[in-house]
């Protein structure tokens, strides 16, 4: 790629994290009077509010990767980016061209489309982000990003402020920045169980619930705090018809990644294993009622097994609120 003329970047895939991101570095391209950024979805008209600010749509992930030096992909698992990367592969000649990926797939996966892209000269980043959509759309996700120095450093201010609020440099080794990922799911996940529980303790012996939030915030930090409020705000059960922030779908895949790399390695990771277990209970119960469920959605199996409902009063009181308002 040229370095003497402004960088072209592209965007595939726009589902609720991916369009979020991209929207931020439209923004941000055009309050620099950059090249805007351009963008391929399996349904292209879910980038039209990303073409309303300036971004330029294109019809096929070729017509993208031609057009484009930087090319940013985020995609839901290990399949979809298996896919992705066979199309751009064969799109024609990726010679020094930048792939940054923010998908968050097995550590093998990372290393086996590492060596593809590498293989054919292009630079290849690992680019895993932490935090649901909310942060994602006020640009204040955490990133780490493990590859090549020389190919980091010119995208660093599409990065930085832009989608997120820091960069965590990882290596040069792309697969590093899956294994942080893959141990940071893997805590979130524990927390989340971790925290359902105390909760429910607090339900069966009256401790008011504000009072265990209040503790949580000033003694274990911000970070615990938001969880916790994912579980006593309802957001682990949404509303008919809402997406979840996090999905449990995703919260499954992302913490059996971790499950099966500690089995690999000979060891166990109990409180995945304990997450995962909850978590299957929690997608059935969201199936049987149509609803999907979020990722924190463990809280409502644990109250479920403490012999509680599932659905906390405030879930109960949104929901029947929600369906006064739609008679």
């Amino acid at each position: 790629m040229s370095t003497q003329q402004p960088l072209r970047l592209g965007w595939i895939g726009l589902g609720s994290m991916g369009l979020a991101m991209a929207t931020n570095i439209q923004k941000h391209l055009s309050q620099h009077n950059l090249p805007p950024l351009k963008y391929w979805n399996r349904t292209l008209s879910r980038g039209d509010s990303l073409k309303d600010i300036g971004g330029t749509p294109c019809s096929s992930i070729t017509e993208l990767v031609r057009n484009c030096d930087v090319i940013f992909i985020s995609v839901s698992d290990d399949t979809a980016l298996q896919t992705i990367t066979s199309t751009i592969l064969s799109s024609g000649p990726i010679t020094a061209k930048t792939i940054i990926d923010t998908t968050t797939v097995h550590p093998t996966t990372t290393s086996t489309i590492t060596a593809q892209f590498t293989s054919t000269g292009a630079h290849y980043i690992a680019a895993p982000v932490f935090g649901a959509t909310p942060l994602a759309q006020a640009g204040r996700l955490l990133m780490a990003i493990a590859g090549p120095t020389s190919a980091i450093t010119p995208i660093l201010p599409f990065l930085e402020n832009v989608i997120a609020r820091a960069v965590i440099r990882v290596g040069e080794e792309p697969s590093q920045a899956l294994l942080l990922k893959t141990t940071s799911n893997f805590i979130t996940a524990g927390l989340m169980l971790l925290l359902s529980e105390a909760h429910v303790l607090a339900s069966k012996t009256g401790l008011p619930s504000s009072v265990l939030e209040s503790l949580i915030e000033e003694n274990f930090g911000a970070y615990a705090h938001g969880v916790s409020k994912r579980l006593t705000s309802g957001s682990y059960f949404p509303p008919e018809g809402q997406a979840p922030s996090s999905g449990l779908e995703l919260g499954i895949k992302d913490v059996g990644h971790g499950v099966s790399l500690a089995r690999e390695n000979g060891m166990k990771l109990g409180i995945g294993e304990m997450y995962l277990e909850a978590a299957e209970e929690a997608r059935a119960y969201g199936e049987e009622r149509g609803r999907r469920c979020d990722s924190s959605a463990v809280f409502g199996v644990v109250r479920k097994r403490a012999g509680l409902e599932f659905e906390t009063e405030v879930v109960r009181e949104r929901d029947a609120d929600g369906g006064e308002k739609m008679k």
